[in-house]
C-alpha cells in the first residue's frame, strides 16, 4: 500500500509516491514517536513550565487556529520555511527577506519551535511573513496544518526534518529543499549507523543546499543522489560582508551609563554552559593583573540557568550585574546577561570572544557569529558541530583553540595585551568567511528557479 497524502498536490502538479523505503522508515518512525514522546513527556512539561514556553499560540503546536488565523492562512498559498533553533530562525528570516526581494510576489509562513525563535520572527512579521509554531510531527496534526497553509514549496533550514511533514509534502508534490544542510561529521557517523532508515527519508528532498564542497560526499554517504546536492556557501557566514551588529549602539549607551567606556576592553563569552561561568570568573581575575578594567560579559545559552550561575559567582571578588537590572547597577566587574535574542549585538561589542560549550560542554557552539564582525576568537577542545568553519579558521588565523583553562587564559593574555596580533586575528575572521558572501542570494535563487 502506497502512503500518499490527501491533502492534494501543489499547482496541478501530480501526487507523487513514497518510494518502499521511504515507506518502511516512516512506518518504523510512526510507530516509535508516540512511544518515545510519551516517555519524555514529564521531562518535555517541566522543561515548559520552567522556562514558560507557549503562552500563547500553544494550540499551533496541536494544528489548533483561531478563526482570524484560518481565515489569514486562506488568503495566500505561502512558501513554508521550517526552523527549529534560535540560530536557525535567525537564517530562516534572512533568506525570507531574500525570497521576498527576488520574487516580490512570495508570501512565507516561519514556523519556528522556541518561545524566543517566535518572538524574534513575530517582531518580523507583516502581511507577507507570518510566523507560526511547528505542529508536532503526528500525522493528524500535520495534515490539519498543512491543509491550512497550502504550501507551494517547503523548506527546512539546516537539517532538523519531521518524517511526517516531510512525507505529506512529498506526496502533494510540493518542492522540496534542505537548505543551509549541516551534516558535522559526529552527525555523519551516526546517521550511516542507520542510514537505512535515515537516508530515504533525506533522498525525499528535490535540492539540498550545503555550505561547502567538503559537504557533498556525508551527504552522498547517506545515499543522496549528487545531482540533488548544490553547493551555495553559508547564509550564516553571507553576514561576512554586511557585518549588521543590530543592537550594539544601544548596547553601548547601555555601558557608557554604567561606566564602561568605549576604551574599556571587554572580553564576551557566547552560550556557555555549565561550569565555564565559573572557569571565566577566575580567568577574569587572573587577567586583570595585565589588562586592568577588563569586563566580562557572559551570555549563557540557557538564561533560566541565571540563578544557578548567581550563586556560583558569589564566591568570586566580583561586581556581577545582570543585564536585566542595570537601573542604579554600580558598574560591573562582570555583565550577566539573562534577556535573550542579544548575543550578536554583544559580540560586536568585544575585544575577543569565547565559544560556549566548547569547554565543558561537548559540540560547541557557532564561532562565526563573532568572526564575521571582525573579532578574534578563542574556544576550548570540543568544537565538534562547527569542526569545518573551525578548520578555516583555525588555519586562516582568525582564532585559537585552547585545551583547559590555564591555556584560554594565557591565549586571551596575549590576545588582549598584542596589538600586532589581535588586528591580525580581527583582519584574519572577516577573510577566514568572505568565501560565502553571495550564499542567501543564490540559497533563494535555487529554491525559485531551481
Amino acid at each position: 500500500m502506497n502512503i500518499r497524502s490527501d491533502a492534494g498536490s501543489a499547482g496541478g502538479a501530480s501526487p507523487r509516491s513514497l518510494p518502499a523505503d521511504a515507506r518502511r522508515s516512516l512506518r518504523l518512525y510512526r510507530w516509535a514517536f508516540p512511544i518515545v514522546a510519551l516517555f519524555m513527556l514529564p521531562g518535555y512539561l517541566a522543561r515548559l513550565i520552567k522556562r514558560g514556553n507557549y503562552r500563547a499560540h500553544f494550540g499551533q503546536r496541536l494544528g489548533w487556529y483561531a478563526k482570524d488565523e484560518i481565515a489569514d492562512l486562506a488568503k495566500q498559498r505561502w512558501t513554508w520555511i521550517q526552523s527549529i533553533s534560535v540560530g536557525e530562525t535567525l537564517v530562516a528570516l534572512k533568506l525570507a527577506k531574500k525570497l521576498r526581494q527576488v520574487d516580490p510576489g512570495t508570501h512565507i509562513v516561519l514556523s519556528v519551535t522556541t518561545t524566543t525563535g517566535f518572538a524574534m520572527a513575530q517582531v518580523e512579521a507583516s502581511e507577507w511573513l507570518r510566523p507560526i509554531y511547528n505542529p508536532i510531527d503526528l500525522r493528524w496534526i500535520v495534515r490539519r496544518v498543512f491543509r491550512l497553509i497550502r504550501p507551494v514549496r517547503f523548506i527546512v533550514i539546516e537539517g532538523g526534518i519531521w518524517p511526517n511533514l516531510l512525507a505529506e509534502c512529498h506526496g502533494a508534490a510540493i518542492p522540496l529543499t534542505l537548505a543551509g544542510a549541516r551534516l558535522s561529521p559526529r552527525s555523519e557517523r551516526r546517521m550511516r549507523r542507520f542510514h537505512r532508515w535515515v537516508g530515504p527519508l533525506f533522498r525525499l528532498f528535490d535540492c539540498i543546499a550545503v555550505p561547502e564542497l567538503d559537504d557533498v560526499p556525508r551527504w552522498e554517504s547517506l545515499g543522496v543522489a549528487g545531482e540533488k546536492i548544490r553547493v551555495t556557501g553559508s547564509i550564516k557566514f553571507d553576514e561576512a560582508v554586511a557585518g549588521n551588529a543590530g543592537r550594539a549602539g544601544e548596547f553601548r549607551n547601555l555601558l557608557n551609563g554604567l561606566g564602561v567606556d568605549a576604551g574599556t576592553p571587554i572580553l564576551v563569552a557566547g552560550s556557555t554552559f555549565p561550569g565555564e561561568e565559573t572557569i571565566l570568573a577566575q580567568c577574569l581575575l587572573e587577567l586583570r593583573q595585565s589588562v586592568p578594567g577588563l569586563l566580562l560579559a557572559v551570555v549563557p545559552r540557557h538564561i533560566e540557568r541565571t540563578p544557578e550561575i548567581l550563586k556560583e559567582l558569589a564566591a568570586f571578588p566580583l561586581k556581577v550585574v545582570c543585564r536585566s537590572r542595570l537601573d542604579r547597577a554600580p558598574k560591573p566587574d562582570l555583565l550577566l546577561i539573562d534577556t535573550t535574542g542579544e548575543l550578536r549585538a554583544w559580540y560586536a561589542l568585544a575585544t575577543v570572544a569565547f565559544i560556549g560549550k566548547s569547554l565543558t560542554g561537548v559540540g560547541g557552539q557557532n564561532p562565526a557569529e563573532p568572526a564575521v564582525l571582525g573579532k578574534p576568537v578563542v574556544f576550548g577542545p570540543h568544537m565538534e558541530n562547527f569542526a569545518l568553519v573551525t578548520q578555516h579558521m583555525l588555519a586562516g588565523g582568525a582564532a585559537r583553540q585552547v585545551a583547559n583553562p590555564a591555556e584560554l587564559t594565557e591565549t586571551l593574555r596575549r590576545i588582549l595585551t598584542d596589538a600586532t596580533l589581535h588586528t591580525a586575528m580581527s583582519t584574519a575572521a572577516r577573510a577566514a568567511l568572505t568565501a560565502h558572501a553571495g550564499a542567501t542570494e543564490r540559497t533563494a535563487q535555487l529554491i525559485l528557479h531551481g
